[in-house]
């Protein structure tokens, strides 16, 4: 019989007189693992061992991370419920990537459509950051040097767009570019945070590049709220 592992998203509101959008409700949760987290892939840096020296033990790739029952890299955003017509500007400072110790970091992370990227490398060799969009135009650039870095950006919204390095073939990352601020990613240890919702009912989704996407439906008021979501993998 397979064995199943299971891990649990709970959110804990907390709003503080939001009633218009960009208000200064905050939204914080905990993703939650239970069961025996997966053991990740290896990593084979023999042919890079700069990158190598980085790390005290053997490298893998790190698609499920998981650190006391706390799941890290999901994403979490709003797909409903905002005011109709609700627009945000993006941001003028940049989202950024690095590439350190021959890996994505972070692995998983968001920007606004129109917000740029910042395409760093960390490391004294060569890399080359290969971006594969759907809606939007994608680039394949190298970077051969360390300290370098390039400046990108998405003007249409799109979920989960493909990084990778055609130097490295297990270097992956996710970007999804949002037309709104509420998103957040979780930490190693499944802790998030969502900032500025209005009072209001709302869907959330939570997605993981190995788990899938749950919905759950929330209604934050002034004196908060919660919703729960289960994964299963077998």
């Amino acid at each position: 019989m397979k064995r199943l592992a299971r891990y649990t998203l709970t959110l804990a509101f907390a709003v503080t007189g939001a009633t218009q959008l960009l208000a200064q409700g905050a939204v914080t949760g905990t993703v939650k693992f239970t069961g025996a987290a997966p053991a990740n892939p290896k990593i084979d840096m023999a042919e890079e061992p700069i990158c190598k020296a980085k790390y005290t033990t053997a490298p893998t790739d790190p698609v499920v991370v998981v650190n006391k029952g706390g799941l890290g890299n999901v994403f979490i955003s709003v797909t409903s419920g905002l005011p109709a017509g609700a627009k945000a500007a993006a941001p003028s400072t940049p989202g950024t990537i690095d590439q350190q110790g021959c890996l994505y970091h972070p692995r998983v992370f968001g920007v606004m459509a129109g917000q740029s990227i910042e395409i760093k490398n960390s490391d004294a060799v060569l890399h080359n950051i290969k971006a594969m969009p759907k809606k939007n135009r994608g680039f394949n650039i190298s970077q051969p040097t360390a300290g370098m870095k390039t400046m990108k950006t998405f003007p249409v919204a799109e979920a989960a767009v493909p990084f990778e390095c055609n130097v490295h073939g297990w270097m992956k990352a996710k970007v999804f570019v949002m037309d709104t601020p509420y998103f957040a990613v979780s930490d190693e240890n499944g802790a998030f945070s969502l900032k500025g919702l209005p009072a209001g009912t709302y869907t959330l989704e939570a997605w993981h590049e190995k788990y899938g996407t749950k919905t759950a439906t929330v209604t934050v008021t002034a004196t908060g709220g919660t919703a729960t979501f289960t994964f299963a993998a077998s």
